[in-house]
């Protein structure tokens, strides 16, 4: 046997090595209690040109999806400036589902503001654009960015009071233009009571998953992790929840 040529106080040393082996302490995370949600919640995503194809889709699959693991679930639309195809950075063409004069538009529980092209200089000047984002997440249970999209919700003034974080390599300038905000670095995502803000990227999965969790509980996080090939675990994403 192998083993008969390997001195027995080697042995022994491995042995109580992997004793000493302890599993990394979990984080106590304590969730904001939430109501579950009596009634199907309507999920805006607001697209322009030059969109961001992650910022965009990979919270509108999670969102799609609750419907398969919670009752009532999500019904999730996007809304534009005008309902002329819109082009995202990387080229899809996108047909809105509403624009922002539709008068079909329905109540917005959820309002998701991607990241896009312009979103740090000439959608901040857009005024019908700003005018929207203030009058409907104003009236939204919860608005939720990607990236750069925390830079439109700053200007729309639903930032204000409120801690916030954005695409890693603009952050000094997310800084500089809204100096008195209170700006996260090196998390996933900011939660501060109706404002989700997030990195966005391939981690913009990250908010989505957390708040459908906070919604619907964690065996939905789960099933909706499980149906996208992610490994969701709270307590292996750096994130900050603002509680006051």
């Amino acid at each position: 046997m192998c083993l008969q040529k390997i001195p027995i106080a080697i042995i022994l040393s491995l042995f109580l090595s992997c004793q000493n082996i302890k599993e990394e302490p979990q984080r106590d995370i304590h969730l904001p209690k939430v109501d579950k949600p009596e009634h199907t919640l309507n999920v805006a995503f607001l697209i322009v040109d030059g969109v961001y194809n992650s910022e965009l889709v990979a919270p509108m699959d999670i969102f799609h999806h609750t419907v398969y693991h919670a009752d009532p679930g999500m019904r999730v639309f996007t809304v534009a400036p005008e309902l002329k195809p819109i082009t995202s950075f990387e080229g899809l063409k996108i047909i809105p589902d509403y624009s922002f004069l539709s008068d079909s538009l329905p109540p917005i529980d959820i309002l998701v503001v991607p990241s896009a092209e312009h979103s740090m200089d000439t959608d901040l000047e857009n005024q019908a654009l700003v005018s929207f984002v203030t009058e409907k997440g104003t009236n939204a249970a919860y608005v939720m960015s990607l990236c750069d999209g925390a830079f439109l919700l700053a200007k729309a003034g639903l930032v204000d009071g409120k801690e916030s974080t954005t695409f890693p390599s603009d952050i000094d300038r997310y800084r500089k233009t809204f100096s008195h905000l209170t700006v996260h670095e090196g998390v996933s995502f900011v939660h501060d009571g109706n404002l989700i803000t997030s990195v966005g990227g391939a981690k913009s999965y990250d908010p989505a998953l957390y708040l459908s969790q906070l919604l619907y509980g964690k065996k939905a996080a789960l099933g909706l992790a499980r149906g996208l090939v992610i490994d969701w675990n709270l307590n292996q994403i750096d994130f900050v929840i603002v509680k006051k």
